[in-house]
Order: C-alpha cells, then sequence, then structure tokens
C-alpha cells in the first residue's frame, strides 16, 4: 500500500467518523428524516450532476442497478434515517462505535451464513469487538443512556451489513459516481416517504444548523464516497476496508472536541479493544483475498 493511499485512506476515516457529529448539529435544529431526505436530494444531484460532466452513463447493468436500489434503501435510507432519528437522544460518540461494529458484523455474517473460512485472528477481533462493546454500553447504561436510540442504531447497522453482504461485487463496471449519486436519490425518495408518512417537518435556523448541514452534504455525503472508490480502485475492496478500524477513535474523538461529549476509562478502554477487534478482522480477511 502506497503513502498517497494510507494518506487518502486516514482522510477517508476521518470524513467518515466526523458525520456523527455533525449529525447530532443537525437533529438540535432540523427534524431528522426531513434533513436528510434533504441531504440526499442535493448530494445525490451533485453527484449525478458530476458524473455526467465526467461521461459516465446512466445505463447500468442490471447488477449495478441491483446495488443501487439496495443501498439506496437499506444504507442511505433505514441505516442513516435510524441513526438520524436516535441521535436526537443518543450521543454521537456512541452512535458511531455502534456504526464501526460494521466490519465485524460483515465478518461474523459471512462466516456464519456464507460459509466463509474465518481464521483464528479473525475470531479473536470478532470476541475482542464484541467484549469492546460490551465494556462501553456497561459503562454508558450507568449513564441512563437511551436504549430506544441505542436499539435504532443498531437495527442500522444490520441494515448496512446486509446491504453490504447483498451486492458485494456487484457496482462493477464503470460509472461508480453514478452509482453513488442514483442511490443517495433513491435514499432521498425512501426518505421523503418516511418524512411524510411518520414527521412533521420543522427547522429552527441558525449557523450551526446551515455550518453541519452543508459540510455533511459535501463532504461525508459526497467527498468521503468519491475517496472510497477511489481506494478500492486503487488498492482493492478488502485492504480499503481495513480503514475502518480507525472510524471507533476518530468519531469518539471528533465528539468529545465538538460537543464536549464525555469520554471515561472504561469508554477508552472499550474504543481500544474495539479497534483492534476491527483491524483483526480485516487482516484476517485481507490474508485471504
Amino acid at each position: 500500500m502506497d503513502i498517497r493511499a494510507i494518506l487518502m485512506g486516514l482522510v477517508f476515516a476521518l470524513m467518515w467518523s466526523s458525520a456523527f457529529t455533525s449529525a447530532r448539529i443537525i437533529v438540535a435544529d432540523m427534524s431528522p428524516l426531513f434533513a436528510l431526505s434533504l441531504r440526499y436530494l442535493i448530494s445525490g444531484l451533485l453527484g449525478v450532476g458530476i458524473a455526467l460532466a465526467l461521461g459516465q452513463s446512466m445505463r447500468l447493468t442490471p447488477g449495478q442497478w441491483r446495488a443501487t436500489i439496495v443501498f439506496g434503501i437499506l444504507q442511505n435510507a433505514v441505516y442513516l434515517g435510524l441513526n438520524f432519528v436516535a441521535m436526537q437522544t443518543v450521543e454521537a460518540s456512541l452512535a458511531a462505535i455502534i456504526a464501526s461494529t460494521m466490519p465485524l458484523l460483515v465478518g461474523f455474517a459471512a462466516w456464519a451464513l456464507l460459509g466463509e473460512r474465518l481464521k483464528p485472528l479473525g475470531i479473536a477481533g470478532l470476541i475482542a469487538g464484541v467484549a469492546g462493546v460490551a465494556i462501553i454500553m456497561g459503562a454508558r447504561l450507568g449513564g441512563g443512556v437511551d436504549m430506544g436510540g441505542v436499539a435504532l442504531c443498531v437495527i442500522g447497522v444490520i441494515a448496512l451489513t446486509a446491504a453490504t453482504l447483498l451486492v458485494r461485487g456487484a457496482t462493477s463496471g464503470g460509472n461508480f459516481l453514478m452509482i453513488v449519486g442514483l442511490q443517495m436519490l433513491v435514499g432521498c425518495v425512501a426518505l421523503a416517504l418516511a418524512t411524510l408518512a411518520f414527521e412533521t417537518p420543522r427547522i429552527n435556523p441558525s449557523l450551526p444548523l446551515l455550518i453541519a448541514f452543508t459540510y455533511t452534504c459535501l463532504v461525508p455525503g459526497l467527498a468521503a464516497t468519491i475517496i472510497w472508490f477511489w481506494l478500492v480502485n486503487r488498492i482493492g475492496a478488502t485492504r480499503a476496508a481495513t480503514f475502518h478500524f480507525l472510524n471507533p477513535v476518530f468519531g469518539v474523538a471528533i465528539a468529545a472536541l465538538l460537543l464536549s461529549e464525555s469520554l471515561g476509562p472504561r469508554d477508552i478502554l472499550g474504543v481500544a479493544i474495539v479497534t483492534l477487534g476491527i483491524l483483526a478482522v480485516q487482516i484476517s480477511r485481507q490474508s485471504k483475498a
């Protein structure tokens, strides 16, 4: 892995992890489903527009259309929709930690459901990940965490795991940015329907909302996705996924820095264990790629 790929991987992990803090700021002044549907409308139109300017086509293969619809619904609408709703009562750091377990869940599901062999290092990583989350949850339960919000985060990360497994390899064939843009528009439609069904849209205009919303649309929403696909094309999906091990650390650090969320010794220990668990699982899977 070359230096440029390493630097871009670090930037991607930082961008992805920061989304939880910006989302927490957004839902303080804007209803979550309405905010997310509007974010995907803006990011999706930008993505499709840039893709068209680069000469990419809307003529996708059947596998690409399947990936677009599945990811648009499960990742953009279900996963992020539930996370945005949850972060009205759940701290950004905890939401980031739960979401960061996705590589662990993918590794477990690939072993348990798809028959993928998991080496001892990978098994140790899964056990460490579960132990780390247990330590964190034990610390947070004593502080009165909202279990309803936690449940939404858990359902969301399961939906993201399912999407990842369902469309593995389906995005091959080019037009990556077009697929990303269309996925966002699919998510926008699904979330707009959810907004009409479950939410009364509200917005309290403020400078923090403007900054956080703009940042979320352009950085985690669009730029991080472009960097991700650049990494996948340069070093492969398995090696690129290794950078996810940084997400718990970055997610907690950004929330503590910008939102002044508390961070106790048990939180730090749990984050360290989860981080090592994710890294172990990814290295184990990488050695087979």
